[in-house]
């Protein structure tokens, strides 16, 4: 494919002299942070524990955004750090074993995965592996994790009977490599064995004071038998597992379990119900109630602190298993199913004081958990799926949308300096954390970690969603290194993405380098979903048919560039563009 040339000097804007700092006080920051709470085997130096507060899902959570750090041009080693601390959480938690739950008495981790929880926590745990694929797809234990993983919920794995083919389920909100959990949960279950809290741990993250107040924060969390929109998660692990081996089985399940709960809504006035019973019928594990179930449309309980209520609905998380499907297939079918959920909800607003009020709840005497604020959750990313305004209705006020819409000019210049401010003051808190391990749980160094301020390159570079726990990468273009046959910028270039529309990338390219110059690609998609039909540079366009174009930067050469593209159109790899 014929190289694009850039050769026209630019002076550097500051919003690229600012994201290569950013860049580069990441990378060493991250290693800062690294070296200060994993030690030579890549445990995490702390007390490893079971359970929904302080599990290991936290231990590895703490290295959340790590990957991406490599994926948009961080150096190697990062990710090296990463996979060190992979293995080593795997066997530190395959090793711990509780003593009083039972989930955990043979290995907290099984096949080097939990042995049986719930998807909000799962999510957190695989919040790196799951984007691994996009900075190294052909470690041979990736691939054959990436097979197991989504085996699991394939029901391929004898152990591990969470998946039902009949009844198209996920047969409880506990599952794992041990397979579902098919009686009512216990607070130990969640909370994990009892142990000293009072004095050697004063400040846990989630504020109970002692062990009983841990038993009293789960004491409701009882309902976990039947399906749940949680589970929807799980499909990311079909999404990899075809991400990487493109065979078809794996987009058949996604399909097949996004279909089941698309009908579900169906039969619910557009709503997904959070419980499905074992025989498949809605609510058939909650006495029929649609809305009933942990994490559920009416999962309200005390906090032991205060006796507050707190609304604790985890349906959201459900949003990326239609993503998902959207990736693998390019039907906007998905995306309606949230859309339709979303208005379906906010159709049941009130007026309170001359003021409209939604609800966010839903129990036995109907809607509740009413607020000014409408029920949003997913909305942003229905939005950025279809980039159709009439989208816009819920999607909360965002200066990252106004910028792409040319309204905040500022944006760019703000969001780097203030994640430049974020890593110092993240450092202080390492410098400052006097904690020894066994002082110390699995999440008290998570507020602490530099690389989650990888958020604010993957809007601006990517034009992309950050990912939540759990979540692949949805963004528009992803760059690549040809020199170093890696991804990501290669050294001193900068991105930044400056309008999105339905069918057209705007986006920048600056080398700030002054004597050399660089070479790099430009993908469409994160997974080479998108097609690109042309490019146009200073006025000149070129039609194209490919998913990414080659560019050699002057020294000291800057552009923007305008990409047409037809979405959704390829099937999702991890293959890199010289590969394809």
């Amino acid at each position: 494919m014929p190289i694009l040339h850039i050769t026209s000097p630019v002076a550097p804007p500051e919003w690229a002299l600012l994201q290569r700092e950013l860049m580069r006080a990441q990378a060493a920051a991250c290693e800062v942070f690294y070296h200060r709470y994993f030690d030579s085997r890549g445990y995490l130096k702390c007390v490893p524990r079971w359970g929904g507060n302080d599990g290991p899902d936290d231990a590895i959570e703490n290295l959340t955004g790590y990957s991406m750090v490599h994926t948009l041009g961080g150096p190697a080693h990062l990710l090296d750090l990463y996979k060190q601390a992979w293995e080593g959480h795997l066997e530190q938690y395959s090793e711990a074993r509780t003593q009083v739950v039972p989930l955990g008495r043979n290995g907290m981790y099984y096949k080097e995965f939990p042995a049986c929880f719930d998807w909000f926590h799962h999510g957190e745990s695989l919040t790196v592996f799951n984007l691994q694929g996009l900075s190294d797809p052909h470690e041979v234990e990736f691939g054959h994790r990436v097979r197991r993983y989504a085996g699991f919920y394939m029901d391929e794995d004898p152990q591990a009977k969470n998946y039902d083919p009949e009844h198209k389920i996920i047969r409880s909100l506990f599952n794992g490599s041990r397979g579902p959990l098919l009686r009512k949960a216990t607070a130990l279950d969640w909370a994990g064995d009892p142990f000293e809290v009072e004095g050697r741990f004063p400040a846990p993250r989630h504020g109970e004071r002692n062990f009983e107040e841990m038993l009293m924060h789960f004491q409701d969390y009882t309902d976990v038998i039947g399906d749940h929109p949680l589970n929807l998660a799980a499909t990311t692990l079909g999404l990899n597992a075809f991400a990487l081996t493109g065979e078809e089985k794996y987009r058949a399940w996604v399909c097949e379990y996004a279909d089941a709960w698309a009908d579900r809504a169906a039969q619910n006035s557009g709503v997904l119900p959070s419980n499905i019973g074992l025989d498949g019928a809605i609510g058939g594990a909650c006495d029929g109630k649609w809305y009933g179930g942990c994490y559920g449309w009416g999962f309200t309980v005390v906090v032991p602190q205060t006796g507050a209520l707190s609304d604790r609905n985890a349906l959201y998380r459900g949003v990326a298993g239609f993503g998902n499907a959207l990736l693998l297939t390019g039907d906007f079918k998905y995306s309606t199913v949230w859309r339709d959920m979303i208005n379906a909800v906010n159709r049941n607003s009130k007026t309170v004081d001359g003021q409209t009020h939604y609800p966010h709840m839903y129990g036995d005497d109907g809607w509740y958990g009413y607020s000014p604020q409408p029920y949003s959750q997913g909305a942003l990313d229905v939005y950025y799926w279809t980039i159709d305004d009439a989208d816009l209705q819920y999607v909360p006020a965002d200066p990252w949308l106004a910028f792409l819409r040319g309204d905040n000019p500022d944006h760019p210049t703000h969001v780097l300096r203030n994640a430049i401010s974020a890593i110092r003051a993240k450092m202080e808190n390492v410098r400052n954390d006097d904690d020894s391990t066994d002082t110390r749980l699995s999440d008290d160094p998570l507020p602490y970690n530099p690389a989650t301020t990888v958020n604010a390159l993957i809007q601006l570079q990517l034009g992309g969603l950050a990912p939540r726990h759990g979540e692949p990468l949805h963004c528009r273009v992803r760059y690549f290194d040809p020199e170093g046959r890696r991804p990501g910028l290669p050294p001193d270039v900068a991105a930044l993405v400056e309008t999105l529309t339905a069918d057209e990338v705007a986006l920048s390219l600056v080398n700030i380098n002054q004597i050399e110059h660089r070479d790099l690609i430009i993908q469409s998609g994160a997974y080479a979903e998108h097609q690109i039909t042309a490019v146009k540079t200073d006025g000149d366009a070129t039609d194209l048919d490919a998913s990414w174009i080659p560019i050699r930067l002057g020294p000291g050469g800057g552009a923007q560039l305008t990409l047409k593209t037809q979405r959704y159109v390829n099937p999702p790899t991890y293959a890199f563009p010289w590969e394809r």
